[in-house]
């Protein structure tokens, strides 16, 4: 029986602190890793490209790390069903190993593939690695997965956190006849965005691979984490740990994240950096909070989890649509926030509880909408995260509060009380004053003036449209 196994690489583009990595190279000689080129996700219509490009850098990164190891990383284009199990054929691998996913496709996708590497008699080995724990095991008392955040973060948070583990990455040549083999599959050298059909033309806003990522928490934790609750919702300071696409992209791993919380919090002795530390981890546990709603409501993926809202009469004004996408709607707090995401391809946490706020509230537009155009342009869009925040947005979601509207002034005087963030990304309202820009009492002169667009809708119009809709709605269910 062969040596050899192979690693098949998803959303955990590291070989450090990866548990499946780390059993496959404890119990075999040989561990070649392996990505698929999916197009099927790639076809798909709510893919950025500053997300594609992105995850190449961390594919180099990753093959380069390999490749120091005296491994490699093996790149195959096309359906996973076919050559994962056609790779591991003929390379006459004993096992493939691979870390869960959350994701309804995925999770198909996972269950083919396990189908033909069985009747190809190929051992699988499958992991959870992606959280700190394991989606079935964090369980209300009633033994159902919970669908509030603050009970699941009690539990969750109670819950001893694993270590990160260590993984040796033993030196696995392919042998000749192995590499000969090869020649007979549609294995490729790792593609440009372009190749796969992508442009993306900015610079990137985060750096990619895995030396990266463990830098940005290093340089977090020493630092912004203890002011974390005090500056996180001011998108003008730097004061968020810029670490979501490399969680995206498991660049790092989540149990490394979560003791450099531990080892910051065991540094301080100031109450208001523990409260920084802890606001953290709570962020933490919100992504783990959506991971696994997913999993356990993968109906979420299609529509909202409130019964009243699978109906909701949204209007879907398609030129106050495309007004929001482009950052004209008149309200410079959201243009800011529109701008600045189609300019990196990110955008502030608070800046985007406020635009999908102003698109469902105030345009009455479908959450779906907003959900798809974050998923067309974020670097670090992911399905889980972007789907529950939106849902929690539009009201639509697992969010005891029955009803929340965030008013674009009052969120604009509270986190960016100088403009400076509305200045850097609407720079023709650099001149203006800025308490007209926090207002919205710029006159139709002033905003000619300047070229900047009138509101294209009434806030306090609006927000009582929506109240109107909700109400009939909540009252027919």
């Amino acid at each position: 029986m062969s040596d050899l196994v192979l690693f098949w690489h998803r959303n955990d583009l590291r070989i450090s602190d990866s548990i499946g990595l780390s059993q496959a190279c404890r119990t075999n000689a040989r561990v070649i890793g392996v990505f698929c080129v999916d197009r099927a996700i790639l076809s798909r219509d709510d893919i950025a490209p500053a997300r594609i490009v992105y995850m190449l850098g961390c594919l180099k990164a990753l093959a380069e790390d390999y490749t120091k190891a005296g491994s490699q990383l093996l790149f195959v284009d096309g359906d996973p069903v076919d050559r994962i199990p056609q790779l591991a054929s003929t390379l006459q691998a004993r096992a493939v190993y691979w870390h869960h996913d959350v994701e309804p496709y995925s999770q198909t996708r996972d269950l083919r593939v396990t189908t033909a590497l069985e009747a190809q008699n190929i051992q699988i080995h499958t992991n959870w690695d992606r959280l700190l724990h394991d989606p079935t095991t964090i369980r209300t008392g009633n033994k159902q997965p919970y669908s509030v955040y603050t009970p699941f973060w009690r539990n969750w948070n109670s819950q001893p956190k694993p270590a990160p583990v260590a993984v040796k990455l033993p030196a696995s040549e392919l042998t000749p006849a192995e590499k000969q083999a090869l020649t007979q599959l549609p294995t490729i050298n790792l593609p440009t965005a372009a190749e796969l059909g992508f442009t993306w033309e900015e610079p990137l806003i985060f750096e990619p691979g895995t030396n990266a990522a463990q830098q940005q928490l290093e340089t977090f934790c020493r630092k912004s984490i203890f002011n974390y609750d005090e500056q996180r919702n001011y998108p003008a300071i730097s004061g968020t740990s810029g670490m979501s696409a490399a969680l995206k992209f498991g660049t790092i791993g989540i149990r490394t994240v979560w003791a450099a919380t531990t080892e910051a919090m065991n540094e301080t002795r100031s109450d208001e950096a523990r409260a920084g530390i802890t606001t953290w981890q709570q962020e933490l546990a919100w992504r783990e909070f959506y991971q696994q709603a997913l999993y356990h409501f993968p109906s979420l993926a299609q529509g909202a989890y409130r019964d009243h809202f699978k109906q909701f009469p949204w209007t879907n004004n398609e030129t106050h649509f495309k007004a929001w996408c482009e950052g004209k709607t008149g309200y410079p707090i959201v243009d800011a926030a529109m701008r600045q995401l189609n300019q990196t391809g990110w955008m502030h946490n608070r800046c985007r509880m406020i635009v999908a706020s102003f698109l469902t509230k105030d345009l009455i537009i479908n959450w779906q909408w907003g959900e798809k155009y974050f998923m067309q342009t974020l670097i670090d869009g992911d399905l889980a995260a972007n789907n529950g925040g939106w849902q929690w947005s539009a009201s639509s979601g697992m969010d005891p509060k029955p009803l929340r509207i965030f008013n674009p002034y009052t969120q604009a005087q509270k986190f960016d009380a100088e403009a400076d963030y509305i200045r850097q990304w609407v720079p023709e309202l650099k001149s203006v004053d800025t308490k007209m820009i926090l207002t919205g009492d710029l006159l139709p002169l002033t905003r000619h003036q300047v070229g900047y667009p009138l509101p294209i809708v009434d806030h306090s119009v609006q927000q009582r449209l929506f109240k109107e809709l909700y109400a009939s709605v909540k009252g027919s269910v």
